[in-house]
């Protein structure tokens, strides 16, 4: 029989055999050049090819790892700042030792206070905006000196006034202090909240990773006005035992605790694959047809390259090939490029969520619901002495304003974790456009909406309870009340946020919250207004009718036309928050 040619097999065909039987191996300096095949040769290729291999899989995953442990980090240090930017929740701790040392009149406590949520409420959206359109390391960063500089200057204010040795300071400097207070509270929540969105905004657990910092934020008040009764506190001259807080102590440590948390927040708060987030949301732009209509956007696309050099145009036409320009003009192109699409992008995404139809609805229903919410909460105080007639001088011990105040705290929290948790396992990730879903067995699925329009309904139940005369009878059942104000508004807190962002997305997750998110201040201003209209109008006419000078109101007069009002607009929103739903789901959006 012929033999096979070293190279070709019989009929001029390269059998695997002789291909595998006659590789070469690589040339090698100590065989004076010469080629030598064998199986050592095939050995040593396979083993350098497996050796690549290998180093490539276990350089991705270093990567990999690094960058779980970076966002996990970046998750830890988001909690820590919510965790400790809630400071101002603490306020009522140290509002009567402005009356008794500094001699604030009432008037002047309430502008303490309102200057203060003034600054929390009224800048977030520009601070949500910087987070968009840059990082939200330099919003933490800008939180550690208002919050440092707020908190050290209430601190020397406090100490000035209540020590007599030293010239007092004007109230104007306490006002100032609380405006830094306010400013940081929103720019530490802001930066915190947006990165735990963009960062985890697209995987299945969105609800628990925006609920966690929300609920942390709920929580930073109670644990600091533990440290400040059971740590920082005065010993009282008769007893020796543990009196008033130390107001000025207490400002110190929330000065340094809070300078030192915005500072780690510029450190770790990063927001990972940005570049992703605004391709995928150009792309769903590119679907919807609105990409068509911007000339400008194509534009900037087409003829980024053609901006970096006029006089070294080697391509075709207009355009120059990106190869043929130097690397740092090559970087520099695209970096511009980057810049201007994701500033194109999040204007766009501005513009469509103002002139979404839903938005309005979504933002109303919130600000129908946190508006009384947030009067609540202001005036549980005066609610409480409500259900006591006099002689009394308010609820005893067991029922005073600090106990529902924890009450609220608590339940609060707990609906901002339930709800978070729960969303993430049954709301639906999908919409059957098709009247018969298709074949088989449907995993059970619950909307984020449904969730909502349940905890709006207890929190218009504990509307009804008290307006309806109740607990005017069983004072001792009003911490039902409390519970159920709190599960609502921490519900409306936590769920709201995030059907922003399912519904509208997460790149630009910052300026879209913010925007809704002003509306407990417009809804606190407007309730508070209210509860102290018919109050006050309760006082005035007790006064009249016995002829003497009344400043307390008790009975359910005082606050009944209040709630029952609150309790309808609760219902209201319930539909609002339903037509959106309507809406959402003719679109396809699952929410």
């Amino acid at each position: 029989m012929p033999s096979r040619s070293p190279s070709r097999s019989f009929n001029g065909h390269i059998d695997k055999l002789d291909f595998d039987e006659n590789r070469r191996k690589k040339p090698s300096s100590t065989h004076h050049g010469s080629d030598q095949s064998g199986p050592s040769g095939l050995l040593r290729d396979d083993d350098s090819l497996l050796s690549d291999v290998v180093d490539g899989v276990i350089e991705r995953d270093r990567r990999k790892l690094k960058r779980l442990i970076a966002k996990s980090f970046s998750f830890a240090s988001a909690i820590l700042s919510c965790l400790c930017a809630g400071s101002i929740t603490a306020y009522s701790l140290y509002a009567p030792l402005f009356q008794t040392r500094l001699h604030y009149s009432q008037f002047q406590i309430n502008a303490v206070s309102i200057t203060a949520e003034l600054a929390i409420y009224l800048p977030v959206p520009f601070f949500g905006y910087l987070c968009d359109r840059y990082n939200p390391r330099p919003i933490s960063l800008l939180s550690a000196f208002l919050f440092g500089g707020g908190y050290l200057l209430a601190a020397l204010t406090y100490r000035s006034v209540d020590d007599s040795e030293l010239d007092p300071w004007p109230f104007g400097a306490m006002i100032l202090a609380f405006v830094g207070v306010g400013m940081g509270t929103v720019s530490m929540y802001m930066s915190a909240v947006t990165t735990c969105a963009k960062n985890f905004g697209r995987g299945r657990h969105k609800g628990l990773a925006l609920a966690m910092p929300i609920a942390a934020f709920g929580l930073s008040g109670l644990w600091q006005s533990q440290v400040a009764s059971q740590l920082l506190y005065e010993k009282d001259p008769d007893t020796g035992g543990k009196g008033d807080v130390d107001v000025f102590r207490f400002f110190i440590f929330l000065a340094g605790l809070l300078f030192a948390v915005g500072l780690v927040g510029a450190l770790a708060l990063k927001v990972f694959n940005e570049e992703e987030l605004i391709d995928e949301a150009v792309t769903e732009l590119e679907r919807s047809g609105l990409l068509e209509d911007s000339s400008i956007f194509q534009r900037s696309l087409l003829h980024d390259s053609s901006d970096v050099s006029n006089n070294n145009r080697t391509g075709y036409g207009t355009l120059t090939p990106p190869s043929s320009y130097p690397a740092t003009e090559t970087s520099s192109c695209h970096s511009s490029k980057d810049t201007r699409k994701k500033i194109w992008l999040l204007n766009t995404e501005t513009r469509i969520f103002l002139t979404d139809s839903t938005m309005w609805l979504l933002a109303a229903g919130f600000f129908l619901v946190t508006g009384p919410g947030e009067a609540f909460i202001n005036n549980l105080g005066t609610i409480l002495s409500t259900l006591y007639p006099p002689p009394s001088h308010g609820p005893p011990p067991s029922n005073s304003p600090a106990t529902h105040v924890s009450i609220l705290a608590l339940t609060s929290t707990l609906a901002r974790l339930l709800t978070g948790t729960l969303s993430d396992l049954l709301a639906p990730t999908k919409i059957h456009q098709t009247e018969f879903p298709p074949p088989g067995r449907q995993p059970l699925t619950v909307s984020r909406v449904s969730f909502l329009l349940f905890w709006t309904a207890l929190f218009s139940l504990g509307q009804l309870l008290l307006a309806s005369g109740l607990i005017q009878q069983h004072p001792s059942l009003f911490a039902m009340i409390s519970t159920l104000q709190g599960l609502g508004y921490g519900a409306a807190f936590s769920l709201t946020p995030i059907l922003v962002s399912v519904v509208w997305g997460v790149q630009n997750f910052g300026t879209n919250w913010g925007l809704i998110g002003m509306m407990p201040a417009a809804g606190a201003a407007v309730w508070g207004a209210i509860y102290s209209a018919v109050y006050q109008a309760s006082v005035d006419r007790k006064s009249a009718m016995e002829q003497v000078e009344e400043t307390r109101c008790f009975g359910i007069r005082c606050y009944a036309s209040t709630f029952w009002a609150m309790a309808v607009c609760s219902w209201i929103a319930m539909g609002l928050w339903g037509l959106a739903w309507k809406r959402w789901r003719r679109r396809g959006i699952a929410v």
